[in-house]
């Protein structure tokens, strides 16, 4: 099993599902001819340490290190049999492989329960329509939480199942306190994650291992990675890159850093790591490294060479899945957040429509980054080439785009390919709200398989989606989320307070703008987040132009990212956390969506000053837009049934053409004038997904008028041709 490079993701990402950044690698170097193996280190500690042996030495070091507990670290001990005994079942129930054992997971008195069970809201209340499958894998992810605060509080405090040491990592400033935990003894986790390590490194026998840290949850184990590796493997090359570097890193002075790795490789991977590959191998010198950081004469050094260029996204390779164990992943339902719950439940194969963002104005992004900044779409049908290449791999036809915001000329474009071929996807991506998602776009992006999008919300105030530069207004996003909401597509708002200079007026009107689209129904599902000051974003590079300024112009010599900063205009932003979430929990199930929004908070509060038809009147405003003489027509559906009828009526009688139309629920008829009919069905057989050519609304017009018939617009817009909106005929 030898490989030129070995390719880590470190403990603890998602447990659903593979964290991509190595996937993308692994393909990239294939297309060189570089042999690679992977590993997710994250879901091998977590499956050596959640099952029988594994609880078994870990209530074994527990026994033998009497301490005081509380009283429910007392009550998990005391049923230590218990866990032992129903682990095993739990974990290949969270796999999908024993899925009977639900209904003894429903009745409660399987599985031992301690202190997050009392956290349980009614369940009932939340699961009553999602079925036994969905209330036990809730039920089994409690059971595993508690088994975390067990090792926590007893064997590692910095364990956490989707980051681990998060605490240390992020905004270290210094290196210090990583530093002195790197010192000190493996904890019980340390050692389970050296075991699996020390077992690939011999099989392996890299010359190169690259270690993907994409949150700062990451940092730690892959230090840890990188020390164990420097002692026992001295000839081997360490480089880390990912998320964490390429926003944190990007000043890193402190030499200490390099005790870990060689090598720390900032943005796009693939050609710091080509020439890494080139270099550990003799064939570059140090100073044509690209976008590295390395020790030389004991002092921390950036190298990039400039003569090297980057990869376009046609040239980078399909994402390779192989050597991930992607049957042992874990489907857990932790929140009862719909979208969380897509990001926690099943298996998503990763892929991305464009690098970077086509908007890129943000003022609260790192758009000055070149994962951001460096816009290049990727073309629609090399797109569906490495979908089709990835679900014959993976055995997986669900796709996550992990795009910062995905374009939807580029969506349409990949909705239209997706159908042409005709294959089964369910996918899901991040997007802007803008106005380009017409009802018709969202109904050809649900036909192709599309079950959700996320988008920025952010602050429901349109003075400070203005500040923020989002180029959106509330009203469009309402509008923008019912065309989503009508065309089955559930809609997630990422929304923030503390803004710098929000009020506590706009905080509670922004509140009372999401209660209107819960109210409404045109949102399913939002997350609020308080706003963070980051390095490489406009507010963090220039604060006086958003009346903030930071605490302090010091630059660490490790991590710099986010930014503490005084923001003496704004309202106490901390006081509002409870309250925004709480409401927001229960507007997700529909409840008090009439209370007063004072309800939520345990200090007085402004009244609103949106009024309480904001939203629905916004609704109204753009129902029925013409469409352009440009506007692509398409017709999804499928051939019609023809039939010439003879009608009669006092005396005379004329010809018509009846059309049958099915689809996969019902059916309609149309009749129509004989010649429209002929003509009619004619062109919807021209206007099929499933042909090459495209015509736009003036291509019909003039085909129309071609056949020697009149008056279009009348035909077209009338009744008959209207009622084929349902059937699939889209203005695009």
């Amino acid at each position: 099993m030898g490989a030129s490079v070995f390719l880590i993701t470190p403990p603890f990402t998602q447990l659903n599902t593979p964290y991509p950044a190595t996937a993308y690698l692994k393909g990239f170097l294939n297309t060189k001819g570089i042999t690679s193996f992977q590993s997710d280190l994250g879901i091998e500690v977590t499956l050596a340490l959640f099952c029988k042996q594994g609880l078994q030495e870990l209530f074994s070091l527990i026994n033998s290190q009497p301490a005081e507990h509380s009283d429910n670290i007392t009550r998990i001990i005391a049923l230590q049999d218990d866990y032992i005994q129903t682990i095993n079942d739990v974990i290949l129930f969270l796999q999908g492989k024993n899925p009977t054992v639900a209904h003894r997971i429903c009745k409660r008195d399987f599985l031992p329960e301690a202190g997050r069970f009392a956290q349980l809201e009614d369940l009932d209340w939340a699961f009553g329509s999602m079925g036994t499958q969905d209330k036990a894998k809730h039920l089994a992810t409690m059971y595993l939480e508690d088994l975390s605060d067990l090792i926590m509080e007893c064997v590692d405090e910095h364990f956490g199942f989707s980051r681990y040491a998060e605490k240390l990592g992020r905004s270290a400033n210094s290196f210090d306190e990583l530093y002195a935990a790197l010192q000190a003894e493996y904890t019980f986790i340390d050692r389970k994650l050296i075991d699996i390590l020390e077992k690939h490194m011999a099989a392996v026998q890299p010359k190169l291992v690259a270690i993907s840290v994409p949150f700062p949850g990451n940092l730690y184990a892959s230090l840890r990675c990188g020390q164990w590796i420097k002692v026992h493997y001295p000839g081997v090359k360490i480089a880390m890159g990912g998320g964490f570097a390429n926003t944190e890193l990007r000043s890193v002075s402190d030499p200490r850093v390099f005790e870990f790795y060689d090598f720390i490789a900032l943005d796009d991977g693939e050609a710091p790591l080509e020439n890494l590959v080139a270099h550990v191998e003799g064939h570059k010198a140090l100073n044509e490294l690209k976008r590295t950081f390395a020790i030389i004469d004991d002092k921390v050094t950036y190298l990039n060479d400039k003569a090297c260029g980057d990869y376009k996204q046609s040239q980078v390779g399909t994402p390779d899945y192989s050597d991930f164990q992607l049957d042992s992943y874990i489907s857990a339902i932790e929140v009862v957040n719909p979208m969380h719950r897509m990001w926690s439940d099943g298996r998503w194969n990763k892929l991305t429509m464009a690098h970077g963002c086509y908007w890129g104005k943000c003022t609260f992004c790192d758009i000055s980054l070149d994962y951001i900044r460096l816009y290049e779409p990727i073309a629609a049908q090399l797109l569906c080439d490495r979908m089709e290449e990835i679900i014959a791999q993976t055995g997986q036809n669900g796709f996550h785009f992990v795009d910062e915001a995905a374009p939807p000329a580029m969506m349409r474009a990949l909705a239209l390919e997706i159908l042409k071929r005709k294959l089964n996807v369910s996918w899901w991506t991040n997007v802007r709200f803008e106005k380009s998602f017409t009802r018709d776009l969202c109904l050809l992006l649900k036909a192709s398989g599309c079950i959700a999008v996320s988008g920025g919300l952010e602050v429901a105030s349109d003075r400070l989606l203005e500040l923020i530069q989002k180029g959106i207004t509330v009203a469009q996003v309402a509008q923008v989320n019912r065309n989503f909401t009508e065309a089955g597509i559930m809609v997630h708002a990422y929304l923030m307070y503390g803004f710098p200079t929000q009020t506590t007026q706009e905080t509670i009107d922004s509140l009372e703008m999401v209660r209107q689209m819960f109210k409404t129904g045109i949102l399913q599902s939002a997350f609020w987040h308080q706003f963070t000051m980051t390095a490489h974003s406009p507010v963090g590079q220039h604060p006086e132009m958003f009346s903030v300024r930071k605490e302090t112009e010091e630059i660490g010599a490790f991590a710099n990212n986010d930014i503490v900063h005084i923001d003496e205009t704004g309202a106490e932003h901390e006081l509002f956390a409870y309250g925004l979430k709480k409401s927001l929990l229960n507007y997700m199930h529909g409840i008090c969506l009439d209370d007063p929004l004072q309800k939520w908070f345990e200090f007085k509060v402004p009244k609103t000053k949106i009024v309480p038809d904001y939203i629905e009147k916004a609704l109204l405003e753009d129902q029925y837009a013409p469409a352009k003489p440009t506007a692509k027509i398409v017709w999804l559906g499928k051939t019609p049934g023809v039939q010439t009828i003879t009608k009669t009526k006092k005396g005379s009688s004329w010809e018509v053409t009846s059309l049958t139309f099915q689809n996969r629920k019902e059916k309609a008829n149309i009749s129509v004038n004989k010649e429209e009919g002929i003509w009619l069905a004619d062109m919807l057989e021209k206007l099929s997904v499933r042909n090459q050519k495209t015509y736009t609304l003036k291509d019909v017009m003039d085909s129309y008028a071609a056949a020697g018939l009149e008056d279009f617009e009348l035909f077209w817009d009338n009744k008959p041709v209207n009622s084929l909106y349902k059937f699939g005929l889209l203005k695009l």
